[in-house]
């Protein structure tokens, strides 16, 4: 699977109309954030129209390059065909529900077939593929045995239920598609374009560069905090990697290795709070619950998993003697910092607000708004060389922080429109509202594929919603459950694993959520834990071969075949898979009962079996370990993680021997002259 970039490449007249539309989708999204003057129907209908406008002016249909724009044309002016009859309709729609005319049939069917197509060009066949079974099953199930078989739906029905209700095309993933999610995509388009990416780059280069792997750590490093803006696996490794890829292999790190510590840390990304990819605030929205406390759930695992990779990447490089870079190669973090510390302000504003109690909306908003003032104004105070008036700028901008609260989001944007004004008429500004724009485009082409992924998997969800299929599944998965709860959590993680070969994040986690999550809630598994273990899986799929996505996208960067580069992120990441485990058996690692002696207790097992784990399958700590050293450490990593009343004491003890007699015996070895 592949997933397509779009860009307008071919002829000007190509480029400014993919340019103008996606100004225009950054536009409406920002409008409609800030003072929402349409109903939620009409908004998902328009976003979903924006997104296949894009799709269909980006990717041709294959053929005669003439044929081919004149097909997309008509394909593009279908889909804001589809938006606008939702628009214009949306009372008569609403007055004559699963009563559908001619007209709503026609275009029903006809964004059907543009969702599908859309998908198809976008990821290729699995995805749509899989939705297109979903589809049938829906239209002839009733002819299956057993308890497969439903009562039979006609195609009217089906319709209803897909392209005209909040189940189908326009539910849930769409709707956090069209508001949370673009505005942090936005968001994090901004900030990239401003130079956040340099700011993370260098405060981990100086801060790591010159350790022991230090290349390596810069790469697990710099990725953990862009995942705190993008929340993006794959767009991670593309950005960051271009840079910490050449520099592993520059180093002495073999190119697999290389491409496999940047997925790896890369995927981690999306565990990172507060972004966390938009899988996060589809699973807020789901379970009905404040996204902090889907944020707070996977801050602990999160951390726990980036360790497990920096610790990994240590003793990998104490095992093959990677040193890192002349310290007088490396650049001096705080500097970094002083010198754009301005680009962290939106960030620790957002941060602030979702852990207050704020809506994501809201946050978000805040958050874009203040980050297009910062890169504006403080472009304009750059190119004056009046002290006064750039202590003016920053004072006026603590101001604005202030009065936003008390005057509402339009002096917000009241503020953005002076300031775009100012860098337009400012001499030299060019650049600086070039980069605004250009931002804007970023944020439409990044959730092109995200948005394309909600609306379709919108088919899954209404099917299931019409059929009641999952309850099926879920008691197979219930009847296994009765004699190992183990065994149910190990089929729910090859469900992920295997459905991740062919699909993205979001729709692997809409479906695994949507079928395996309220079997394990049945037994006995916290409802936001038991959606976080699929959530975990549904992100290390784009490590595991043979498709992995995330690999495949280092692959060229690094030189070398994806398959390899999977082989090595599987074993780097392969002590955090552990991770979702332990969760389910001590809740507390999400943060899920228990007090604070309960959360320290359980970190500290979670630590002591990664880092056992990460030596055992390094096979290096202080110097190589012996066979019978790392089969007791995988058994020593086990009994901590199985939670049984005996196991953790025995674990304890049986890791404070291995560690002291290894700690002993390398130091009497280092005693013995060379």
């Amino acid at each position: 699977m592949s997933q397509a970039q779009i860009t307008a490449t071919e002829s000007p007249p190509w480029t400014r109309t993919l340019f103008a539309v996606a100004i225009a989708f950054s536009l409406f999204q920002i409008v409609t954030a800030a003072f929402h003057p349409l109903s939620s129907q009409v908004l998902r209908a328009v976003h979903v129209g924006f997104l296949l406008l894009m799709v269909y002016l980006a990717l041709p249909a294959p053929g005669q390059r003439p044929l081919a724009r004149v097909a997309s044309w008509m394909l593009a002016a279908a889909a804001l065909v589809t938006a606008g009859y939702q628009w214009v309709y949306e009372g008569e729609l609403i007055q004559r529900s699963g009563d559908l005319t001619e007209a709503d049939m026609a275009v029903g069917l006809v964004l059907c077939v543009l969702v599908f197509e859309a998908a198809r060009r976008l990821m290729g066949l699995a995805l749509p593929s899989i939705c297109a079974l979903f589809l049938a099953y829906a239209l002839l199930g009733q002819h299956l045995p057993g308890d497969l078989a439903h009562r039979g739906y006609d195609l009217d029905q089906l319709v209803n239920q897909l392209a005209f209700g909040t189940e189908g095309f326009y539910g849930t993933p769409t709707y956090v598609s069209a508001t949370y999610i673009f505005l942090f995509i936005l968001f994090g388009a901004f900030l990239e374009q401003a130079g956040m990416i340099k700011l993370f780059t260098d405060f981990a280069m100086g801060l790591f560069g010159h350790k022991v792997g230090g290349p390596a750590k810069v790469s697990v490093v710099s990725s953990a905090l862009m995942g705190t803006i993008t929340g993006s696996g794959v767009a991670n490794v593309v950005t960051t990697g271009q840079f910490t890829i050449p520099l592993m292999k520059r180093f002495g790190y073999g190119a697999g290795f290389a491409g496999g510590v940047e997925a790896t840390a890369s995927m981690g990304s999306q565990l990172m709070p507060p972004v966390m990819g938009a899988v996060a605030f589809i699973m807020a929205e789901t379970l009905n619950v404040p996204f902090v406390e889907v944020a707070k759930a996977a801050l602990l695992p999160a951390l726990l998993y980036f360790a497990s990779v920096f610790w990994m990447v240590h003793l990998e490089a104490r095992r093959a003697g990677l040193s890192g870079l002349p310290k007088a190669q490396c650049p001096d973090p705080w500097a970094a910092v002083r010198q754009r510390w301005y680009l962290l302000i939106p960030l620790g504003i957002l941060v602030y607000l979702l852990f207050s109690g704020h809506t994501p909306l809201f946050a978000g908003t805040v958050g874009l708004a203040l980050t297009a003032i910062v890169v504006l104004g403080s472009a304009v105070a750059l190119r004056v060389s009046a002290f006064k008036l750039r202590c003016a700028f920053w004072v006026a901008l603590g101001l604005l922080c202030t009065a936003f609260f008390q005057l509402g989001i339009a002096v917000v944007f009241a503020v953005i429109a002076g300031l775009i004004g100012l860098c337009a008429w400012h001499k030299g500004s060019h650049a600086t509202l070039r980069l605004c724009l250009q931002a804007l485009v970023e944020g439409a082409r990044h959730v092109v594929p995200v948005g394309v992924a909600c609306a379709l998997v919108g088919v899954i969800i209404g099917v299931v919603s019409l059929t009641g299929v999952a309850s099926s599944f879920a008691g197979f998965i219930l009847a296994i459950g009765e004699q190992s709860l183990f065994l149910s959590l190990l089929l729910t993680m090859l469900t992920c694993l295997v459905l991740g070969m062919g699909i993205p994040t979001i729709p692997n986690y809409i479906i695994t959520s949507s079928i395996a999550a309220p079997a394990l809630l049945e037994l006995g598994v916290p409802m936001l834990v038991s959606h976080m273990f699929v959530f975990y899986f549904g992100i290390l799929a784009d490590l595991t071969p043979p498709v992995a996505l995330a690999c495949f996208a280092a692959a060229p960067i690094a030189k070398e075949r994806g398959l390899k580069i999977s082989l090595w992120a599987v074993r780097i990441a392969l002590a955090g898979f552990v991770v979702p485990f332990m969760a389910v058996y001590e809740p507390a690692l999400m943060l899920q009962g228990g007090g604070v002696l309960a959360v320290l207790y359980v970190l500290l097992k979670a630590a002591l079996a990664i880092g056992l784990w990460g030596a055992v399958f390094t096979g290096y700590l202080l110097q190589p370990l012996r066979r019978w050293e790392r089969l007791l450490g995988l058994l020593v990593g086990v009994s901590l993680v199985v939670a049984l009343p005996w196991s953790d004491a025995l674990g304890f003890v049986l890791a404070a021997l291995l560690i002291a007699q290894h700690f002993w015996r390398a130091r009497g070895q280092a005693r013995v002259p060379a």
